[in-house]
């Protein structure tokens, strides 16, 4: 099969558009023939080493996380699936060798949910790590509720942008940072935009004078650093992004069945969305990798394979 893979640590300038074997499949696993692959950027980190520490790698490596697609075949142990079924997938494993970036992947079928009936497949394979993460920071860690006002650093990104509407559809007032281009969207989910820089504050005190109740940081670098003035003794702050600070809750993404069948149930009732910023065809990953890493429009990245099983 054709895959996306990097036999060493590096950049975009690692990935191959490469022949390997196709998985194995396991009594408790589900082969999925691709449809779409979503970027993340743990994709990158992880591709750069940054993971070395924590994580075995086994070279070659195909990258990626988020998979939607067509169950090709199931083991001899799975009745919850059939081939034809139309699914998708959070595929992290505890070792860095086989990912998203193929025409195949195998996987347990306790990481498998069928797709949104109402979605594309570039919009399925966009849900997965996002919309779990986004929904593990909202109602697990930062228990955002009704009445409360939600300042959120990154609205339009991948996370943020569904963050967002969770926290909307728990009735909390959300105030999104975002850039100029992507104010319009925040708009039309009724979210309230407000411009990165350093008049960020500004912005918000003359939106919530009292300060906010939740923050929430799905871009890092200094964006707390934003906050100050901002929140409260009893404020709530949780980011995604890799920080030390005592007083700030991290939030990790966690595989949760329940939670990703949650948000398919979401988006079919049409109370989220998952914003697409651009679409690459598998074999220009290295392209998309280098936009996912500029300033882009609202929502994922994705690869779109050519009709596949």
């Amino acid at each position: 099969m054709k895959a996306i893979i990097y036999r060493r640590y590096g950049g975009p300038e690692v990935l191959e558009y490469a022949d390997i074997p196709d998985p194995k499949l396991g009594q408790n696993d589900v082969l999925i023939a691709v449809r779409a692959a979503a970027l993340n950027p743990a994709d990158i980190a992880l591709q750069a080493g940054l993971g070395d520490s924590f994580m075995d790698v086994w070279f070659p490596v195909v990258p990626g996380w988020d998979v939607a697609g067509v169950v090709a075949a199931v083991g001899a142990g799975i009745s919850e699936f059939a081939p034809g079924d139309e699914v998708m997938s959070y595929i992290r494993q505890d070792i860095l060798h086989s990912g998203a970036f193929a025409e195949l992947v195998s996987t347990d079928v306790s990481n498998v949910a069928l797709k949104p009936k109402t979605s594309s497949w570039v919009e399925a394979a966009g849900l997965p790590l996002a919309g779990l993460t986004a929904s593990r920071a909202v109602d697990v860690i930062l228990k955002v509720k009704a009445g409360e006002t939600l300042l959120l650093h990154g609205a339009a990104g991948g996370v943020g942008v569904i963050a967002a509407q969770l926290a909307k559809l728990r009735g909390a007032r959300v105030i999104g940072s975002c850039s100029e281009g992507n104010r319009s969207i925040l708009n039309e989910l009724g979210i309230e935009p407000v411009d990165y820089g350093r008049a960020l504050g500004e912005q918000v005190r003359a939106i919530a004078p009292d300060g906010v109740d939740v923050v929430l940081d799905c871009v890092g670098r200094d964006a707390l650093a934003t906050s100050t003035g901002l929140v409260r003794s009893e404020t709530r702050v949780g980011t995604i992004a890799p920080g030390d600070a005592a007083d700030v809750k991290m939030i990790f993404v966690r595989q949760d069945i329940v939670m990703l069948n949650q948000l398919a149930t979401l988006v079919d009732q049409a109370a989220l969305r998952i914003p697409i910023a651009a679409i690459y065809p598998l074999s220009e990953a290295a392209e998309a990798q280098q936009a996912l890493g500029r300033r882009h429009g609202p929502g994922k990245i994705v690869l779109e394979l050519e009709r596949n099983g």
